[in-house]
């Protein structure tokens, strides 16, 4: 693994994880956008083994950088980020996808939304404020059966279960380091979340519908992705949890 490391320890402060696999043409605007912002966030992107040039041009747009040997799949991208930012005394991570849908101007909501404590992961949802949000039918079919298992067991109305738009304080990331699932971690952890005794909230988001490029949930993908999502789900359900802290 190559790693830019912060020049300062970045105790206390934020930090942007951006998992990327094959974004070449994303990650440079991407990164841009996130520098930009007022706070000036810190920036890891994951490059989970891309064949192409995303590590350089996540470089040459001013992020540090983590390369995987091969693609361990979107989870593990993020797990990786988790400890990088736990290992560097981060106090909160904002995690966000490479490929332009999610609105960067957005990490300021759920940047304050984490630092005053309203939860301990804040999930950026695209249909607080759009309900009609355009999406593939196969997806919304998998959105209403996730929202409803969701409530059901934690008991929290969850709009955006799938959404890799989210904030997480120390506490949170801590967690992860240890439990995050390797595939996609979507209504699992956040069950997994709840039965850890970690609060979660939603917050609304812009995210850009996905107009054009490969999406990790086409063609058939999604109907394998709803079967392996019950499986992680029961299996969440199995853990064991330490007990809730008041």
């Amino acid at each position: 693994m190559a790693v830019n490391r912060p020049e300062k320890d970045g105790k206390g402060k934020t930090l942007v994880i951006i998992p990327a696999y094959n974004e070449e043409n994303n990650i440079g605007p991407v990164v841009s956008a996130v520098k930009k912002l007022s706070f000036h966030p810190d920036i890891l992107v994951v490059d989970d083994g891309s064949v192409d040039h995303t590590a350089d041009n996540a470089r040459i747009a001013g992020a540090s950088v983590m390369s995987l040997p091969f693609n361990l799949g979107y989870g593990a991208a993020l797990q990786t980020g988790f400890k990088y930012s736990v290992r560097m005394g981060y106090g909160y991570a904002i995690q966000m996808d490479a490929d332009s849908q999610h609105d960067a101007a957005s990490i300021l909501d759920l940047k304050s939304a984490i630092e005053e404590g309203a939860a301990d992961v804040i999930i950026g949802s695209r249909f607080l404020e759009d309900p009609d949000y355009p999406i593939r039918f196969t997806k919304k079919a998998g959105l209403a059966i996730f929202r409803i298992i969701v409530r059901v067991i934690t008991s929290k109305r969850v709009t955006d279960p799938t959404s890799g738009f989210r904030a997480l304080n120390r506490r949170a990331l801590e967690l992860y380091c240890g439990m995050y699932p390797s595939d996609f971690p979507d209504a699992d952890i956040i069950i997994a979340t709840h039965l850890s005794g970690l609060r979660i909230a939603e917050i609304p988001v812009k995210i850009y519908p996905k107009d054009s490029g490969k999406s990790m949930h086409s063609g058939f993908k999604p109907f394998y992705y709803i079967y392996k999502m019950f499986l992680s789900m029961l299996v969440t359900m199995l853990r064991r949890y330490p007990e809730k802290r008041p």
